[in-house]
């Protein structure tokens, strides 16, 4: 733990939050003199023209908000630009859920027991409590925090930090942490991507304002939104960028390839407590969340695409929520674009600052997202090991010239529809779904050996944590699929296992 605070407090790098509506802002100036600052308390904006923007530090606090000049357009653009670093100053941020459950009955943790066991870590490891109103909801130190998801699952957002060894001994920290408390609890934890026992009736609701506004919207855009909420987990990395050519080039990367990553961790293939035909349940569930905020994003390889687009893009997806006057005001189906002019009717004539800004981005969801790094959003949750595996994967591609550039090599060719077929058939048939003239698995094997060496090429003798999912792509059987011949097999078509099979 020392060596992961001390560098992590040294780094003047983003921080990486799974709190929705937590942003550190590193001091960078910007091309209309806008400069970004950061203190403990308040984030300001001051601009040559003498305009201030106040912003509150992490919600739900209050929000001192004092505005003298609108946001505009440009604002917001340079807001995701500020996010460029010399890649010397290029971090690794790691987000990992999994779900809580009784060890005698199996049945997810009530907001009851999290609440103790946050209290608990609190004061055993030291942690910081994050509030809501009188409930805790979460937990920070340093630039890690542990967050609730909308049914209990538990995630650590990591602290931004420069080599996969640092983010692995990271997450053996935090299970360490979780699982002293917890066991004397009676809890477990469980690394899947999908609730593979419990019908969304058993499953609690956190109290979290947000998540009562996103609860109540969710069935009128898609009919698996609140399965999405309730009963996933993901694991993802978040990554950063010298430019805007050094975003576009691995946000392209980083959505063809997709696909690749969530047959590589697919492992949801029950629900219910038996079988649902799918290898990543979880991956499934986005097609038919939201189709306005989820998705492959076709825009991102048009030859116009940069933080402009994306900014476009936005401003369009329809809001959820602006946070006042330490409450969640239902926003939903409204644009941030007419934010920007004031035409809100939930909130008539104000304005967006932009920690509004901030948090309507974190309600958007697709395959990759951008705010001011990038986050790969593929793949299911799991294991301890795959949760080293997945960032090792990425950085093996991303942070690599050679790698990157012959992965956009690669998929250069790779036309629109052949990119959503990959995304929408690898939730069925993994690494065997037929790709060209062959199967993507031969794709995979190609594209890992680029990881492999991209990680040599580093230094850091990293290499290793490919290892857990090396064997899946030298077979072709997901993780999912050994699960299915366990339950075929041994656990005599006994979901129950699982707990047991991927218990931390």
């Amino acid at each position: 733990m020392a060596i992961i605070s001390r560098i992590a407090s040294s780094s003047p790098s983003l921080r990486y939050d799974a709190a929705p509506l937590n942003f550190h802002l590193r001091k960078t100036s910007l091309s209309n003199n806008l400069t970004f600052s950061s203190n403990d308390s308040v984030k300001r904006i001051v601009a040559s023209g003498g305009r201030r923007v106040i912003v509150a530090a992490s919600p739900p606090t209050e929000d001192a908000v004092v505005a003298t000049h609108p946001l505009t357009k440009q604002d917001l653009i340079d807001y995701l630009a500020s996010g460029c670093k010399t890649k010397d100053k290029w971090r690794i941020g790691t987000e990992h859920e999994k779900f809580g459950f009784e060890l005698g009955s199996l049945r997810p943790m009530k907001y009851e027991q999290i609440s103790d066991l946050l209290n608990g870590i609190a004061e055993r490891f030291d942690w910081d409590k994050v509030m809501e109103g009188d409930k805790i909801i979460g937990l920070k130190q340093g630039k890690q925090s542990i967050s609730l998801e909308p049914g209990g699952q538990f995630e650590l957002s990591g602290a931004p930090l420069e080599t996969l060894h640092q983010t692995c001994a990271e997450v053996n920290s935090h299970l360490y942490q979780v699982k002293a408390v917890a066991e004397e609890m009676g809890i477990g934890f469980l690394g899947i991507g999908f609730q593979p026992k419990w019908e969304l009736k058993d499953i609690p609701m956190m109290p979290k304002g947000r998540y009562e506004i996103m609860k109540k919207y969710m069935p009128k855009v898609g009919s698996l939104g609140l399965d999405m909420m309730f009963r996933t987990c993901t694991v993802q990395v978040n990554l950063d960028f010298s430019s805007e050519a050094d975003m576009i080039r691995k946000f392209r990367a980083g959505l063809a390839l997709q696909p690749i990553a969530t047959a590589l961790f697919a492992n949801s293939p029950f629900t219910d407590g038996k079988p649902n035909g799918f290898v990543s349940m979880r991956s499934h569930i986005w097609t038919d969340t939201d189709k306005n905020r989820t998705g492959m994003l076709p825009f991102v390889f048009d030859d116009s695409f940069g933080f402009e687009q994306y900014v476009d893009y936005a401003l369009d997806v329809p809001m959820y929520f602006v946070y006042r006057k330490k409450k969640y005001i239902d926003c939903t189906g409204m644009t941030f674009r007419d934010f920007l002019a004031g035409k809100l009717p939930c909130i008539p004539g104000e304005l967006p600052t932009l920690n509004d800004w901030e948090n309507h981005l974190t309600t958007i969801f697709p395959e990759v997202r951008l705010k001011r790094y990038l986050e790969m959003r593929g793949a299911d949750g799991g294991p301890w090991r795959r949760l080293c595996a997945l960032p090792a994967f990425w950085v093996g591609i991303l942070y690599d010239e050679i790698s990157l550039q012959s992965v956009l090599d690669l998929t250069e060719d790779w036309t629109l529809e052949e990119r959503q077929m990959l995304r929408n058939k690898v939730t069925v048939t993994g690494l065997r779904t037929p790709f060209r003239d062959g199967l993507l698995k031969h794709v995979a094997e190609e594209v890992l050996k680029l990881a492999k060496d991209g990680l040599e090429r580093r230094g850091f003798k990293e290499s290793g944590f490919l290892n857990a999912v090396a064997e899946v792509v030298r077979t072709g059987v997901t993780p999912a699929e050994r699960l299915l011949e366990l339950y075929n097999g041994k656990w005599e078509q006994s979901v129950d296992h699982v707990f047991e099979e991927l218990l931390y």
